[in-house]
């Protein structure tokens, strides 16, 4: 590639991105799946949109992998413990025994309704067989659901595709021939292997980045992300399942009170949407409209029983030993969403030279498209007609720096060091030009609101609120009294920058 080619692919890049996040907020505001936005930009700007030609079904396979790896990463390092620990179980179940059913059913129902041959049915049944780990993240964040009901759905996304690769794997050997037992061992291990190999990097990590000063805070959350990174990695590369070591990893990363928690949950969440939007858009491209026409009424027989009669006894199958009410299972049943997990695994046994898989892929795309647009909408209605939610039930309240943003304000820290004079300084004495205000002290691992008569100690951590057009002058402020103490006026000291 000369550097021109960089340029030119940079520029598409970067135009493709934004107009993916504008794109977002707008789908949001009239309650689009932005899963299907991203999809869609990828049709537009491929093959029969625009003219960009991709058909690198490995490369997209492999990207896609890397890229659901980071999703899981992010959904793991976004889930508390304590909305999940409840629901350790019956999640289990449903990642496992339900993603068997369902895969089951769904390969009957398209053996027996479409003629497929055994192997292309159970290749589908496998592919489509997990809910979504980022349509599901994406919709319960925005959805006030019981926490038993919404960490139940967020720990079963996370835990399924592992079971659901593994079957996907399985089935796209050639040729194809199923051994049972070999197939529980590898399943067995694979998922155990995973989870040993997840949470152990997971508390090595916990038990390192809470013990190691880094030079800069933005590193934390780096090195948070980068754990999660290499127990996929890790689990990979000695055939265990590297996306439930990356979950779990994550988990625990993120339940074990390292510093800069809000810094790393932003951090984890942009690489999650950029991720998405990578991985939709790339999709999108490798998909060519022109020839999904003939597939459409498999994909809505497929999709018809996989929604009312696989993922329903799925559930039911693998929660009948657990105490969860009828219309949790009902919610639970069409809350089942897919996106990008089945199109990726869709690529595999193309990739793995199965015969006639090429008609998987346009199967399954058409799929997801057309039931995310029946689910996702409709999500919020059904929890209301099954009382899981109140019709006027407030969303959750999640504190962001927008804001901020909005008052054209921003968040200053100051440490105080030993040798500062502001220590023994009073608030009021300080005389931060208006409208700057210390609003808390982090004093000997203590958080307090000042109040005027409050006197800065040498150690103390002020978190100081100002707007951008008086935040140089609260700084230059903070310097003077820092060099010269509360007087600093007088000795012509006025917090000019060394």
């Amino acid at each position: 590639m000369s550097l021109h080619e960089l340029y030119l692919a940079l520029l598409i890049g970067g135009a493709v991105l934004l107009a993916s996040i504008v794109g977002t907020r707008v789908a949001t505001r009239v309650g689009f799946p932005s899963l299907l936005l991203f999809l869609l930009v990828g049709v537009a700007i491929g093959e029969d949109g625009l003219g960009l030609q991709f058909d690198d079904v490995e490369l997209a396979r492999n990207i896609g992998t890397a890229a659901l790896a980071v999703i899981l990463v992010e959904g793991g390092l976004t889930t508390r413990f304590a909305d999940i620990r409840k629901v350790l179980a019956p999640a289990g179940a449903l990642a496992t025994i339900g993603v068997v059913i369902s895969m089951v059913v769904t390969a009957v129902g398209a053996h027996l309704l479409l003629g497929m041959d055994w192997q292309l049915a159970l290749l589908l049944g496998a592919i489509v067989s997990s809910t979504d780990a980022a349509a599901v993240f994406s919709v319960l964040r925005v959805l006030p659901l019981p926490r038993r009901v919404a960490g139940l759905l967020e720990a079963e996304s996370g835990f399924n595709d592992a079971p659901a690769v593994i079957l996907v794997l399985m089935f796209s050997a050639v040729p194809f021939v199923f051994e049972p037992e070999h197939a529980v061992a590898d399943l067995v291990y694979e998922l155990l292997g995973g989870a040993a190999i997840g949470l152990g990097i997971g508390f090595l990590g916990a038990f390192a980045l809470r013990r190691v000063a880094l030079p800069a805070s933005g590193l934390y959350p780096i090195g948070t992300f980068g754990f999660g990174i290499v127990a996929f990695a890790a689990a990979g590369a000695v055939d265990a399942s590297g996306f439930i070591a990356a979950y779990l990893a994550a988990v625990v990363l993120a339940n074990s009170g390292l510093p800069h928690r809000s810094a790393t949950r932003s951090f984890a969440e942009g690489l999650g949407w950029l991720a998405q939007i990578g991985l939709f858009v790339l999709l999108g491209l490798l998909v060519d409209p022109s020839e999904l026409a003939a597939d459409v009424v498999p994909a809505i027989v497929v999709g018809l029983v996989l929604l009312l009669v696989a993922r329903p006894l799925s559930v039911v199958g693998s929660l009948a030993g657990f105490s969860v009410p009828l219309r949790e299972q009902v919610f639970l049943s069409w809350a089942g969403l897919r996106g990008a997990v089945p199109i990726v695994l869709a690529t595999f046994p193309i990739v793995a030279g199965v015969p006639d898989s090429n008609r998987l892929l346009n199967v399954v795309f058409l799929l997801v498209v057309v039931f995310t647009l029946v689910q996702g909408p409709s999500l919020r209605p059904i929890a209301h007609a099954l009382r899981l939610i109140p019709r006027d039930a407030p969303r959750e309240i999640q504190v962001e720096s927008a804001p901020l943003d909005v008052l054209e304000a921003e968040l200053l820290t100051l440490t105080v060091r030993p040798t500062s004079r502001l220590h023994s300084v009073t608030v009021l004495e300080l005389r931060l030009p208006d409208p700057s205000v210390i609003t808390l002290i982090i004093r000997d691992g203590h958080t307090f609101v000042p109040l005027p008569d409050t006197r800065i100690e040498a150690g103390d951590e002020l978190l100081i609120v100002t707007t951008t057009k008086t935040r140089a002058a609260a700084e230059r402020r903070l310097r003077a009294v820092s060099r010269k103490g509360k007087l600093a006026y007088w000795f012509d000291e006025y917090g000019e920058p060394d």
